[in-house]
């Protein structure tokens, strides 16, 4: 059921979908928006009914980043409000996706730009409309970028190929970002949904911890060494075989059945 209405929520078939819907911003993210957005990602990664999540926005956009125009507040800026503004707001809602323990879709039906082109290229897996376009806008506006993008994109796709997109804050079309490896699938506008609801339905229909520990295992194993990446890899596979998932992936195996996963 919708939450506010900035972003609608609605879990089916243990599949939690979160909707941008300000099409008249291009789904632009104010406070209260990127707030409700952390909580329900985190709900998300708590919530057993829950075994996918799936991020898009109404409209022609994505999420034109954060929305400048809600005005600033008065008084004097003092030295590292800017830091802490950043730390509790674009900082924790990459980081919410990053570790949410639900594997995560991006559905990016229009322009992604600033932190809404880090929110989706932090999911774990990118679906991009025909129309899609992602932007690094910062530079336009002569600011850093932010929102984790600096740690993102280079990871994504090397730090050459990094600094071309934020120095010059052109426009990637969804064609180039899939070329670049920024995008798993580019698909038809008509069929962006569709594909994201497919996708989405396999995950919840997998073995979800097996998943979650995969995907923290991915996402640390570039800031680690061998020897830690192995002995987490070790420890992620200990944890994960005391789950009834695990038991019932090498019974089906076994068995010679399709296996039938529960969440647990």
């Amino acid at each position: 059921m919708p939450v506010s209405a900035e972003v609608l929520h609605t879990v089916t078939d243990q599949v939690a979908s979160l909707t941008l819907n300000r099409p008249e911003a291009l789904n632009a993210l104010t406070p209260e928006g990127r707030d409700l957005l952390i909580r329900l990602l985190g709900d998300a990664s708590a919530d057993p009914g829950v075994r996918a999540v799936v991020i898009t926005g109404t409209g022609r956009g994505f999420c034109a980043g954060a929305d400048l125009r809600g005005g600033t507040e008065s008084g004097e800026r003092v030295a590292g409000d800017v830091a802490r503004m950043l730390r509790s707001g674009a900082q924790r809602l990459v980081a919410a996706v990053l570790d949410c323990e639900k594997p995560v879709i991006a559905a990016v039906n229009g322009t992604a730009a600033g932190i809404g082109a880090h929110l989706a290229l932090a999911c774990d897996l990118v679906l991009a409309a025909e129309s899609a376009k992602f932007i690094e806008v910062f530079v336009r506006r002569g600011l850093v970028p932010d929102g984790g993008g600096a740690y993102l994109l280079p990871r994504l796709i090397g730090p050459q190929r990094a600094k071309e997109l934020m120095f010059f804050g052109d426009a990637l079309t969804a064609a180039d970002a899939e070329r670049l490896g920024l995008v798993n699938r580019v698909v038809p506008e008509g069929e962006l949904a569709k594909t994201a609801a497919e996708w989405a339905s396999r995950l919840a229909a997998g073995p979800t911890r097996a998943l979650a520990l995969t995907k923290q295992l991915v996402n640390a194993s570039l800031d680690t060494d061998r020897a830690t990446a192995f002995a987490a890899e070790a420890a992620a596979q200990e944890i994960n075989m005391t789950t009834a998932d695990a038991r019932e992936g090498v019974a089906s195996f076994v068995e010679r059945r399709g296996a039938e996963f529960k969440g647990r």
